[in-house]
C-alpha cells in the first residue's frame, strides 16, 4: 500500500474502535521542542555522554554526573514546552469517549497540559516535575530543588534525610513502578485498538505492551518516524511528523 492507502486503512481502524489505548513516546513531543533520544537529532545521538545522566549507577556513583544532571534539569525544554497538534488529537479521541487510557513513556506531562484526564494517563517512566529521595523516598515539587541549585547548591541533598535526590523519573537500571506497570498491562489487554504514537518501541518492558495488546486481540496502528520492532504486529503503519499524522487520523 502507498502512504494514502495506509492512512485510509488506519483511519478506518481508528473510526471503528470503541476502546482505544494509546502508547506514546518521545516522538510525540518533538514538535513541542523536546528532542527525542535516539533519532537522527536525538539527545543521545548528538551527545552520547548525555546518556550517563540517565543511568542510575552513574548518577549514584558520581557527584560530577549529578551536578551535570542538575544543570541540565535547570534548562530542560519541558519547562517551557506546550502541547502540539498530536497531543490535542489524542485529547479529542478521549473526549469522544473512545480513548480510555494513554500509556506514556514521556516525563513532560504534555498530555495533561493538552487536557487529558490525569487519571487516564499512565506515566510509565515517571515525571520531571517532582523529585524523589533515593534513600527515604520523600517526594517534592522539582521547583523546590531547582531553586536550591540556583542558590548555589550544585547537588542538593534530600531536605528530609540528606540522601541523594533525583527527578522522579525512571533511569536505566531502575525498576518501573510496579503498580503503574500493572495498570498499563491491564489497560493494554482491555482495548480493541492499540495506537502507538512516537515510540521507537526499543525499551522494555514498555514496548512489550504492544505485543500484549495484540495477543489479547487488539488491532495495532503504529505511527512513528522510523521502523520499530513491532511493525509486524501492526494492521497499519504510518510514517511522518505526528503533528500531522495524528490529526489526520482523528
Amino acid at each position: 500500500m502507498d502512504a494514502a492507502e495506509d492512512l485510509n486503512r488506519a483511519r478506518d481502524l481508528v473510526a471503528d474502535a470503541g476502546h482505544i489505548v494509546a502508547m506514546t513516546g518521545a516522538g510525540i513531543s518533538t514538535d513541542s521542542g523536546i528532542p527525542d533520544f535516539r533519532g537522527p537529532n536525538g539527545l543521545w545521538t548528538r551527545d552520547p555522554a548525555a546518556e550517563r545522566m540517565s543511568n542510575l549507577r552513574a548518577y549514584v556513583g558520581s557527584k560530577e554526573v549529578r551536578e551535570q544532571t542538575w544543570q541540565a534539569r535547570l534548562v530542560h525544554p519541558g519547562w517551557s514546552a506546550v502541547p502540539n497538534a498530536a497531543h490535542h488529537a489524542l485529547v479529542r479521541l478521549e473526549r469522544q469517549g473512545r480513548l480510555r487510557t494513554t500509556i506514556t513513556q514521556n516525563i513532560d506531562r504534555l498530555h495533561q497540559q493538552a487536557g487529558a484526564d490525569p487519571e487516564r494517563v499512565l506515566e510509565l517512566h515517571g515525571t520531571m516535575f517532582e523529585t524523589v529521595c533515593l534513600d527515604c523516598a520523600d517526594r517534592r515539587d522539582m521547583r523546590e530543588a531547582l531553586g536550591r541549585v540556583r542558590a548555589g547548591e550544585p547537588d542538593p541533598p534530600c531536605a528530609s534525610c540528606g540522601g541523594i535526590l533525583k527527578s522522579a523519573t525512571i533511569s536505566f537500571g531502575q525498576q518501573l513502578d510496579a503498580q503503574v506497570l500493572e495498570r498499563a498491562r491491564i489497560a493494554a489487554q482491555s482495548g480493541d485498538l492499540m495506537l502507538v504514537a512516537g515510540s521507537s518501541l526499543t525499551v522494555q518492558p514498555a514496548a512489550g505492551l504492544v505485543g500484549l495488546a495484540a495477543g489479547a486481540g487488539a488491532r495495532v496502528v503504529v505511527c512513528n518516524a522510523t521502523e520499530t520492532p513491532y511493525d509486524s504486529f501492526a494492521a497499519a503503519v504510518l510514517r511522518g511528523p505526528l503533528g500531522e499524522v495524528l490529526p489526520a487520523l482523528v
